[in-house]
Formats: C-alpha cells, sequence, structure tokens
C-alpha cells in the first residue's frame, strides 16, 4: 500500500496537467497515516498547505484537528487526509472544473489504493466531486451516502466555515459537527482491526 501511494505522490509532484502547477509553491498530496479505515477529503489547499505541503494546517486545520481529538481520533493514528486537487488555486478560489478534472486521477487512485470503510466529504467542493447529485453540503451533512468498495461517505462542514459561524447552540454549525463527529466515532468503532 505505501509503495503504491509513494509511486502516486511521486507523479503528482511532477505535475503540470493545468495551470495551477504553474503558482504552486508544493503540490499538497496528503496527511496522516495511510488506512483502510478513515479517509477525510478536503477541497483545495489554501495559504498555508501551499506553503507547508500539508493538507489543513492552517486555523481550519487546527479547528479540524481539535474536533477529531473531542472523539478520541487524530490524523497521526486514525485518519488519512488528502484534497480533491492538489495545487492551490489563486486567491483560494474554488477550483475551476478542468482543474479538478486534472486532479481527478490522483485522488481516485489514494481512493482506490486504501479503500477506505469510511470517507468523509468534508466541505462543499469535495461534496460536489464526491457526490454530485447532492446540492449544497448544508442538506447532505450528517447523512450517510454509499461509496467506492462498499464504504460508507459523509459530507461535513468545512471548518473554514466553522470558524465564520462562532455559535454553539442547538442547530448551530459547530452543534451539528459535534453531533456528526460522535456519529463518524461510532461508525469508526464498528470497525475491526
Amino acid at each position: 500500500m505505501y509503495e503504491e501511494l509513494e509511486k502516486i505522490r511521486e507523479k503528482c509532484l511532477k505535475c503540470e496537467k493545468c495551470p495551477l502547477s504553474k503558482n504552486r509553491h508544493n503540490v499538497v498530496f496528503s496527511d496522516g497515516i495511510p488506512n483502510s479505515k478513515l479517509m477525510l477529503i478536503g477541497e483545495a489547499p489554501g495559504y498555508w498547505e501551499d506553503m507547508k505541503g500539508l493538507p489543513f494546517v492552517g486555523r481550519a486545520g487546527q479547528l479540524l484537528d481539535k474536533i477529531f481529538l473531542s472523539v478520541g481520533l487524530s490524523r497521526e493514528k486514525d485518519v488519512y487526509i488528502c484534497n480533491t486537487i492538489k495545487c492551490r488555486p489563486p486567491e483560494n478560489r474554488n477550483p475551476l472544473p478542468d482543474e479538478k478534472a486534472a486532479c481527478r486521477e490522483f485522488l481516485d487512485a489514494q481512493i482506490n489504493i486504501l479503500k477506505p470503510k469510511i470517507i468523509l466529504i468534508c466541505g462543499n467542493i469535495a461534496l460536489n466531486s464526491m457526490l454530485p447529485n447532492e446540492k449544497g453540503i448544508t442538506r447532505a451533512r450528517g447523512k450517510w451516502f454509499k461509496g467506492p468498495y462498499e464504504s460508507k461517505m459523509m459530507p461535513i462542514f468545512h471548518p473554514s466555515y466553522l470558524l465564520r459561524n462562532d455559535s454553539r447552540e442547538k442547530g448551530s454549525p459547530k452543534w451539528l459537527m459535534w453531533q456528526d463527529i460522535k456519529e463518524i466515532k461510532r461508525a469508526y468503532d464498528t470497525l475491526g482491526e
């Protein structure tokens, strides 16, 4: 598994299939632990991710780590993290369809190699890539969908959205995320080794 992922990562590091490759500082391939239990698919690298070459390392990533830790999960031991695209769009704009298409082979390879049992779809861009018939993260979040290789996929709010919506009142995005992460942990705990 590690050798296959490394081959795909090496290919991704050299990719020039779309214009995003010309302005990137780093390809942002993945972080966390390669495993067949839990994968999180985010949207696209931001400034800090582009600088460090790792997904979810800015403020949103710090919040994501806290969310995982609140139920006893961590990227170092339990979660493989990647994005729908591997290079930062300028000014953090949404990736264009041709950019997502150019990167799709790398995302598909990550899924095909790991065959995760649970896939978290983080944010609207990832939702549109993985479940194109679903209209909006607010409606889709917290529900289980059938995924590749008999996996279960759950859309969740992107942590950057949660940073902009600070309320923890019942029904707020942060409160809903707490419900979702508890359900994800329940599903995770039912998986064997």
